[in-house]
């Protein structure tokens, strides 16, 4: 018994010993782990609130675009940009002042909004939807080959049916009927029974073309 009551009284001892050299950086540790954790909280909060003030920015050029005030849809689209680049909404809003700016027969403008919206986009999806538009106002600019080269950055089956439609279009314009019909043929499939009936006039007019070529 009274071992025992030693052996409890000696581990007693080793336990404020060891307390009493260690104690501190225990304390240091428990306090860094405290500021850790409600840092990492507040860092969170913050990261949530930041993410907010994009979209209630995007949602305000939304607004100003409805309502005809394109001036301040670019100017809140700048502030997007300079404060708010790490999220998505600042290439949404520079992917909608592009189709702006190809409306308006601002074709170079656009190319530089959607090649900083392509740079700047999140994710492959968001980045093949800057390469698709890119494309778009190449074709319009008459750059087929410059098109072709946009279209051919994007990963396989990335909007499939627009992607497919618009690689016909440009092929016909460089002069390459038999893959154009190829592309607008993987449109059609991609859309399925949506399909609408342009595209199969497409496919039909490259047909009649080639008959009349044979």
């Amino acid at each position: 018994m009274a071992f025992e009551a030693y052996d409890d009284y000696e581990q007693s001892e080793r336990v404020q010993q060891w307390l009493r050299q260690n104690g501190l950086s225990i304390i240091v540790g428990i306090a860094i782990g405290l500021v850790g954790i409600f840092g990492w909280q507040q860092w969170n909060k913050h990261k949530a609130g930041h993410q907010a003030d994009a979209a209630n920015i995007y949602q305000q050029i939304q607004s100003a675009v409805a309502s005809g005030k394109n001036d301040s849809a670019d100017t809140l689209t700048e502030q997007l940009v300079k404060d708010y680049t790490d999220t998505p909404y600042a290439m949404f809003a520079m992917s909608d002042r592009a189709q702006r700016q190809a409306q308006a027969k601002q074709l170079d403008k656009a190319i530089e909004s959607l090649s900083w919206a392509e740079a700047h986009a999140s994710d492959a999806s968001l980045k093949s939807l800057a390469q698709l538009r890119t494309a778009q106002v190449l074709l319009a600019q008459g750059k087929a080959a410059d098109a072709l080269a946009a279209l051919d950055r994007m990963p396989p089956n990335s909007y499939p049916s627009v992607a497919q439609e618009l690689r016909g279009d440009v092929l016909v314009k460089l002069g390459r009927p038999d893959d154009a019909r190829k592309a607008y043929i993987a449109a059609k499939a991609a859309l399925g029974e949506n399909a609408p009936q342009s595209v199969q006039m497409k496919i039909d007019d490259l047909a009649v073309a080639g008959k009349q070529g044979a």
